[in-house]
């Protein structure tokens, strides 16, 4: 790939991942939530506010390890990837959350950023996956659970 074009792409793929493009960002998503609200269950929603926010946490670091190492084993589906249904968080294991999800997607982003990584190039000890794939994977991903905070939060009445 041209280092022009894996520049531009590279740059769409971070702007993908951290701004408001079509909707708003997942920080923004989680902004001041009180304790009393991100551990509280809405009606017909199995996970509260937290339990997504963590859940989010885990399949992006899953994703980020794979994409590094080899050795990476990833958590068993689906239970890895949820915290119990009936955890709740401290206001401390809340920040700690969102701390691990910038930082960790700070992480995938100076994997993009790596003019050595070949964004199209098949992930050695996958099965197909791209560095190109598993970016999109966590922007979807986090978009997807990103809208449903927020209509968490319109639920229970914690939205501006």
């Amino acid at each position: 790939m041209e280092q022009n074009t894996r520049e531009a792409l590279v740059d769409h793929l971070i702007s993908l991942l951290t701004e408001a493009n079509a909707h708003i960002t997942f920080e923004e998503a989680c902004v001041d939530v009180p304790l009393l609200v991100f551990n509280r269950h809405v009606p017909d929603m199995p996970y509260t506010i937290w339990q997504l926010a963590e859940h989010v946490r885990i399949a992006q670091w899953d994703i980020l390890e794979f994409s590094m190492q080899e050795t990476h084993e990833s958590p068993k589906w689906p239970d890895g990837y949820w915290p119990a249904r009936d955890a709740n968080a401290t206001e401390e294991q809340w920040q700690q959350t969102l701390t691990q999800i910038r930082e960790d997607r700070e992480r995938f982003i100076a994997l993009l950023r790596d003019p050595a990584q070949d964004l199209l190039a098949p992930i050695p000890h996958g099965t197909g996956q791209t560095l190109l794939r598993e970016a999109l994977l966590i922007a979807d991903h986090t978009a997807y659970h990103t809208g449903e905070i927020v209509m968490m939060r319109r639920l229970l009445k914690n939205w501006k």
